[in-house]
């Protein structure tokens, strides 16, 4: 048999530690780094695919962590595509689908790899290849999370005066329940109407917490709740969801596509949190997408605080979307002291802007990658 001109030669997995400007508390962990898994899948035609597998907090978030991420992809996803047709994403894919259960981490760098390829052979960005882009810019929220109510107003305020972010995440529900809604409100309290200001509680809270909790930010200006209680307790969103007087956001409860599908039928959240990682890549989101439009529920770009692959792959996908009704938090990039691309992702007047360059516009500063990564088997020079 011919070798196609499109297969796929190799895919390598590369474990990247970057640093942080700060801690990012969460209910369940606090990050001190970031970790991102590099997928580079190159092609007989010499075009070179980049994608990111990113998870929060090893495994105290999900099943995957960058090692296993690495370790499947190198031993059981690989395998299964050498060979393949770089150009039919889709057939790639559902091969993998059929073999792999799972894994929606690891699936979602290689489908991002595939699309970022794909966009490079024709010349166009990967939100054309996702249906075409109906915006240029994202709104992107900004979470507050050193847990000092005098510094996280200041660095709002500051947020405003750059005009970077006017949308204000809060994790909670790590701390005691009183002291964390006094936290909240005095937020808002301060910011007014000038910002919108959310809550992510990550799970935290048991029913009956949630149902007060709930109550007392509605009526204090808070505009949205994620994840109050248990995924695994979904009759108490459903619950929830029908007396919260602020909108209740699934995210956690997300895991796959199917999840998605049977929120709605049960009417469990009124928002959607989007995640490519959740789902199994950019083209994964957007069927989730497709089923929140068609139950009615409204949507928002979330985020696993990817580096700027993962999150230009996320924004691709965003960009594509009729209505964004809550808009998104792809801040992930802003998190790190030190990135691995050439040119960073633009963000000004409260957007992040994406470029139409092919793929996803985007290139490695491979001397960054190299010191950067784990396994140091290259050389370079230092960053200070």
């Amino acid at each position: 048999m011919e070798m196609l001109s499109s297969a796929i030669e190799s895919i390598e997995t590369i474990i990247v530690d970057l640093p942080t400007i700060r801690p990012h508390k969460l209910a369940m962990h606090t990050m001190q780094n970031q970790t991102l898994v590099i997928i580079r899948v190159r092609c007989a035609d010499g075009i070179e695919g980049i994608g990111e597998s990113t998870t929060i907090g090893g495994l105290a978030y999900g099943n995957e962590s960058p090692d296993s991420i690495k370790t499947n992809i190198d031993q059981h996803f690989t395998p299964l595509l050498l060979g393949q047709d770089a150009c039919n994403i889709n057939a790639a894919m559902q091969r993998l689908d059929r073999s792999i259960r799972g894994n929606t981490f690891a699936k979602s760098g290689v489908e991002t790899a595939l699309l970022d390829a794909q966009g490079k052979r024709l010349g166009l960005p990967v939100s054309e290849l996702l249906g075409g882009r109906v915006r240029d810019s994202l709104p992107v929220a900004w979470t507050l999370a050193s847990g000092d109510t005098a510094k996280d107003i200041a660095e709002a305020e500051k947020m405003l005066d750059l005009r970077r972010h006017r949308i204000f995440k809060l994790k909670i529900g790590a701390g005691e329940v009183d002291r964390d809604l006094a936290h909240v409100i005095a937020i808002k309290k301060a910011l007014g109407d000038r910002a919108s200001v959310r809550v992510d509680v990550n799970q935290a809270w048991d029913e009956a917490v949630a149902v007060r909790a709930c109550r007392i930010l509605g009526t204090n200006g808070i505009d949205l709740i994620e994840q109050p209680m248990s995924r695994n307790n979904r009759s108490g969103m459903v619950r929830l969801n029908a007396i919260s007087p602020a909108p209740i956001m699934a995210d956690e409860s997300i895991e796959c596509v199917e999840d998605a599908f049977n929120l709605a039928r049960e009417g469990a959240a009124s928002v959607f949190a989007l995640k490519i990682a959740k789902n199994g890549g950019p083209r994964a989101v957007l069927r989730t997408a497709a089923i929140a439009e068609a139950a009615g529920i409204a949507l928002y770009g979330g985020t696993m605080l990817e580096g700027g692959v993962g999150t230009l792959a996320s924004a691709h996908a965003f960009l594509t979307l009729n209505k964004l009704s809550w808009d998104t938090e792809l801040f992930g990039p802003l998190l790190l002291t030190e990135d691995i691309l050439v040119e960073a992702p633009v963000y000004r007047d409260f957007h992040l802007h994406v470029s139409r360059e092919p793929g996803l516009g985007l290139s490695l500063d491979e001397e960054r990658l190299a010191f950067f990564r784990r396994d140091k088997t290259a050389t370079a020079t230092h960053f200070a």
